[in-house]
């Protein structure tokens, strides 16, 4: 399977449910992130998208967290970013 896959998620952030798509190495990254902070993919979900003052597309801004968070920088912007 390459890694390169790109496949729709369903989540539930915040009692709504919504679905993502994402190729599988953020998938597996994004997973790796909640293990090491020990909360749910769902819940990580959320705090990435609740970090944003202006909506973004949830897809594009988890792929920058995730690269934030790979390269060993703060995984969630602040508001004021």
């Amino acid at each position: 399977m390459s890694r390169g896959q790109i496949r729709k998620h369903s989540v539930s952030i915040r009692g709504h449910r919504t679905s993502i798509t994402l190729e599988d190495a953020f998938m597996d990254a994004l997973r790796q992130m909640a293990g090491e902070r020990g909360i749910a993919v769902a819940a990580l979900i959320a705090e990435i998208d609740s970090a944003h003052a202006v909506p973004v597309n949830l897809s594009s801004a988890i792929r920058l967290a995730v690269l934030d968070w790979a390269l060993g920088k703060q995984a969630l912007p602040t508001r004021d970013q």
